[in-house]
């Protein structure tokens, strides 16, 4: 069968359409009262006064929840079950300190959402208030280094750098800098927190189930058996939902407080502060290459922001360590602290910024030399990962830059900035090289058929809308020889098989080979009840004989001889029978550097007289190796393009630098881009096979799309007219 890799259409599509998918505030809950979260108004400093009586007497009001009343949390647990680099150090309510504008400060708890509202707003608070720092070129005075980039070291060094730069006959020294990026999916952060007894029930919008579960309990000081976390919907996450944020413990004190189930949900200011962020990051670029175009040292230097109560980095070295074959590099980060929110991941974090830097500085550097941008890269094309000293597991990227440059016509290219026009219009020609690395981790799946023949496959893990359910319903369909009309794929409940965060591409590569092997293992268990049964056509058979397909064991070598899936349950009494299995990464990574890889190649159409960028085409060629789902996968790699387009031209967080507060922080005025601001985009998947990154060859399609794109789109600006811009966004003041 060839289910997997078909263009099926999402299973959980009528549910979405319908209005019957159930998203986290959705879930009818018995008794539920409405909590509305209170945030601090000022920087830095301390609460000195809590004024409730007003707010108290709002009709309705149940439970007014603030560092003074608040559930005392054990003391080793009170700031959050810290567990980096998802782990979060939470704010709930356990002392009068304020670090950033916005901070949790108290809960509202009351009958009705209107009346928790009214409360809220009627809570009046005093602050001792302390100078904050708000100036990133302040903060950067005063650095300091992360103890760790993900898994990595903060610094790396190979050559020698000095002598590399000085041995180039051109070179180019710059800087880069791109803003604080909001996440904003259409959900917002949500929880439904219920106690029943000492058992904490939580509807949570979340990218990670076993990471709400173990949190929670971990910080609230209860057995892990006693919180079951649920999500079976998510509407966006975009790694803002990878970490459990303080709402969410919250809303457990709350509900607890109360004596009754509460609904927490943060208003669209609230999402930006409270839940995490792409920080603001300053990047100094250092190349240096011969005539020819090979480079003989690379240095990519990155300063990001990070909070007053913990350290976050944003991993922008990872993609120069690796990318092109340069004998002498160095990359350092290092951390300025700010008052502001702890920043987290964002999709494709380290490598969307830090592709901005590089593939920017790759095109000036081209210019500089008077070589193609596409040629450059060529010249410098490594088949080896020179920072891990590795081969790649697989590598698709020159078949990605001759498919994208053809589909493109970059061969029509005029070098020249201001060359080339539509009308009124100055013409640019862009691109830039992507790549995203391939990650795995432990996963784990159940697989049952009942009496009906309808086969139920089940995971931890969670849809944040990329085709979960369609790809893991593909998977165990083509390995019990089923159509997919007769597996249903179940997630979203902590109480099911354990599966790691869907952050970082990671699910396909992780859960996809769990649930293989639970299909396996069932198929396995089927096959063994039939040859021990007389009754059956299969008895004395030896199990590698058998092949299953349509929903029928039989023999290989006589397909006469068989029966189905169905008769063999119903024989065996008729109850469902059920398999486990789990599926371990093993030690590849220690053998294989292990990414996906693509080019990207943008069209701009730049308004000489107003500034304005349009982006009338984008043609991107990726090599994901095995692709799921055309239709999904296409889906996925497309929005990756559209978030990259709304880094380069349109996404930042604008900061009052008195009191460190979002001014855009809503819908209106945080701008991202909607349909009339994308134009033509292509995407090309080349063929290929690799054998290493786990049992089903797939790499994670879901950050790649963005990585490249604010580059491309960077240096078809300058191309179109000659300016070159360094900071993102790309917006008109820049270029008049």
């Amino acid at each position: 069968m060839s289910i997997i890799g078909a263009p099926i259409n999402r299973v959980d599509a009528w549910a979405k359409v319908s209005g019957s998918a159930r998203y986290s505030a959705e879930h009818p809950v018995d008794n539920l009262a409405h909590a509305v979260m209170v945030t601090s108004t000022v920087p830095n400093g301390r609460i000195t006064r809590i004024d409730a009586g007003e707010a108290e007497g709002v009709p309705g009001v149940l439970y007014i929840m603030t560092h003074e009343n608040a559930l005392r949390l054990p003391q080793e647990t009170k700031e959050g079950k810290v567990s980096p680099p998802i782990g979060r150090v939470l704010s709930l309510l356990q002392d009068d300190q304020v670090h950033y504008n916005n901070q949790p400060i108290a809960v509202v708890v009351a009958e009705t959402f209107e009346a928790a509202r009214e409360a809220a707003a009627r809570l009046r608070i005093e602050y001792e208030r302390t100078p904050a720092q708000l100036d990133f070129e302040a903060a950067k005075q005063h650095t300091h280094p992360p103890e760790k980039v993900l898994t990595q070291k903060p610094d790396t060094q190979r050559g020698d750098l000095q002598a590399g730069l000085l041995s180039g006959s051109a070179r180019i020294d710059v800087s880069y800098r791109t803003p604080v990026e909001n996440h904003n999916p259409i959900e917002p952060h949500a929880t439904i927190a219920a106690w029943d007894g000492d058992h904490l029930t939580l509807y949570d919008s979340t990218q990670y189930m076993k990471g709400v579960q173990r949190t929670v309990a971990g910080t609230l000081g209860i057995p892990e058996e006693k919180v079951t976390a649920l999500c079976p919907y998510v509407g966006g996450g975009f790694g803002c939902k990878g970490s459990v944020w303080s709402h969410v413990v919250l809303a457990a004190m709350a509900a607890k407080g109360a004596g009754r189930p509460v609904k927490l949900v943060l208003d669209r200011n609230q999402m930006f502060g409270p839940v995490g962020a792409r920080p603001v990051t300053d990047q100094r670029m250092r190349l240096a290459a011969m005539l020819d175009g090979r480079l003989t040292a690379t240095a990519h230097d990155t300063v990001a922001y990070t909070s007053m109560i913990e350290d976050w980095i944003e991993p922008c070295g990872l993609m120069t360590r690796m990318m092109y074959e340069v004998p002498n590099e160095e990359t350092t980060h290092r951390l300025a602290r700010m008052n502001l929110g702890t920043p987290t991941f964002m999709r494709a974090p380290g490598e969307a910024s830090g592709s901005f830097a590089l593939e920017s500085s790759m095109d000036e550097l081209a210019c500089e030399l008077g070589i193609d941008p596409l040629q450059l890269r060529l010249q410098n094309y490594t088949e080896r990962d020179p920072g891990k000293d590795l081969p790649f597991s697989s590598k698709s990227l020159r078949q990605c830059y001759e498919v994208g440059a053809e589909r493109f016509g970059w061969s029509r290219r005029n070098p020249q900035p201001r060359s080339m026009r539509a009308g009124n219009k100055l013409v640019g020609w862009g691109m830039a090289t992507c790549t995203y690395p391939t990650n795995r981790s432990k996963g784990a799946a159940s697989a049952t058929i009942d009496a009906d023949g309808m086969v139920v496959v089940r995971s931890s893990t969670q849809d944040l809308g990329t085709g979960t359910y369609t790809v893991m319903t593909q998977v165990a369909a083509e390995a019990l020889g089923l159509p997919v009309e007769r597996v249903r794929f179940e997630l979203g409940d902590s109480r099911l098989p354990e599966a790691p965060v869907s952050g970082g591409s990671t699910t396909v590569a992780s859960v996809a080979p769990a649930v293989k092997a639970a299909a396996h293992a069932l198929k396995l268990k089927l096959v063994g009840i039939a040859v021990a049964d007389e009754r059956s056509p299969l008895h004395g058979a030896l199990a590698d004989e058998v092949e299953i397909d349509g929903g029928r064991l039989f023999l290989r070598g006589d397909a006469s001889k068989g029966e189905s899936m169905t008769d063999i349950v119903v024989r065996h009494g008729g109850a469902a029978i059920e398999a486990r299995a789990e599926a371990d990464p093993g030690d590849a990574s220690k053998k294989y550097s292990m990414h996906a890889f693509g080019a990207v190649f943008v069209e701009v159409h730049v308004d000489e007289a107003l500034g304005t960028v349009r982006v009338p085409r984008v043609v991107g060629a990726y090599g994901v190796g095995k692709l799921m789902n055309a239709k999904t996968g296409h889906s996925q790699l497309m929005g990756g393009i559209v978030f990259g387009l709304g880094m380069a031209l349109f996404e930042e967080t604008v900061f009052d630098l008195r009191d460190g507060r979002a001014v855009n922080g809503n819908l209106a005025e945080y701008h991202v881009p909607v349909n009339a601001d994308i134009g033509s985009i292509e995407v090309e998947v080349v063929e290929e096979d690799d054998p290493h990154v786990n049992p089903l060859g797939a790499k994670g399609i879901g950050e790649i799309g963005i990585t490249g794109v604010a580059a491309a789109v960077a240096n078809a600006v300058y191309h179109a007219t000659g300016k070159r811009i360094r900071e993102l966004p790309i917006t008109l003041d820049k270029l008049l």
